[in-house]
């Protein structure tokens, strides 16, 4: 097996920041701060959230095609939740010109002058056997966020959300690789969540779901295995009790059946874990995790260490760690 270091890193579109989390201007190169932070991480695997391609705040470069650049990425996807530019507080105006439906863009699309837009990347040094795309749907309510420079709570409009999944081709076969950006809505994430892992069922495993699920704790892998469990038992419950049924039909009516109550089987979770554990937010002062690493088919005994380094960008920490597979 060789041994792999997967990453994943919300960019809040390159932002530098200073050392106590108040945004910088952005240099000269525009990309610069961005591409020493991902090359720091000499990451194999790498998944990239709010990500910018051609907007006007971040220099208007194509930032998953910089920081393919500096990893040393043979292929990569950026999926566009949107194609627009981003409103102060509103959220986003829409680009009306743009195509309907996601957009994914690869090394063969760098400098096609298409709309501006934002969303969710995944690079690797790897090669791909395969590419798929999706788009969720916003909340239709927001939340009340902190957002920089601004006093008190301010109402923030849920945004649309990209999730792109790979297989792979490891040292022992292929294995799948899902970067991914959830809402920040509580319950509305944890559906996209599991949608996610109906979404991958027929790829190979070992699963690796990467990314910001604005969830903490326990919560993302117990929605995983939740979900891979209910797809696994719900085809067996529904026979059983069909079974069950049509045998208390069958019994002859002089004979007084005994009530019998029907229990669906209880479902077991998945056995996805955590492969890092470690306050990912806010950046200079990290606190909560929600940056997560989680994988099902990874044997415990091929999990190596984890960090979470602070770079000058971005108000996340990037999340790593090792995996032989």
């Amino acid at each position: 097996m060789s041994q792999l270091r997967i990453a994943t890193f919300n960019l809040l579109h390159g932002q530098p920041l200073a050392p106590d989390g108040g945004p910088r201007p952005f240099p000269a190169d525009p990309d610069a701060p961005l591409a020493e932070a991902v090359a720091a991480l000499d990451a194999d695997v790498l998944a990239l959230q709010e990500v910018d391609r051609y907007q006007a705040r971040s220099g208007g470069t194509d930032q998953t095609a910089a920081a393919a650049k500096a990893m040393g990425a043979a292929d990569w996807r950026f999926a566009a939740a949107l194609h627009g530019r981003p409103a102060p507080v509103a959220g986003w105006l829409p680009d009306p010109a743009a195509p309907p439906g996601i957009q994914v863009y690869g090394p063969g699309e760098v400098g096609d002058h298409a709309p501006p837009s934002y969303g969710t990347a995944l690079l690797t040094r790897l090669p791909v056997r395969h590419w798929r795309a999706r788009r969720f749907a916003p909340a239709p309510f927001g939340l009340p966020l902190r957002v920089a420079g601004r006093r008190g709570l301010t109402p923030v409009p849920d945004e649309p959300r990209a999730a792109l999944a790979a297989v792979l081709e490891g040292g022992r076969g292929p294995f799948t690789v899902v970067a991914a950006h959830l809402s920040f809505v509580p319950g509305w994430n944890m559906a996209q969540l599991a949608a996610i892992r109906r979404w991958i069922a027929d790829l190979p495993r070992p699963y690796l779901v990467l990314g910001d699920f604005n969830l903490v704790g326990a919560v993302p892998r117990t929605v995983l295995g939740g979900a891979a469990a209910l797809e696994r038992t719900a085809p067996r419950a529904r026979v059983r009790v069909r079974e069950l049924r049509e045998a208390r039909r069958a019994r002859p009516a002089l004979v007084e059946p005994r009530r019998r109550r029907v229990r669906e089987p209880r479902a077991r979770l998945q056995g996805w874990q955590d492969l890092a554990r470690t306050p990912t937010y806010p950046s200079h002062r990290p606190a909560v995790q929600f940056d997560h690493v989680l994988a099902v088919g990874v044997p415990r005994a091929a999990v190596g260490p984890a960090a979470a380094p602070r770079t000058a960008v971005s108000d996340h920490r990037p999340l790593v760690v090792r995996v032989s597979l």
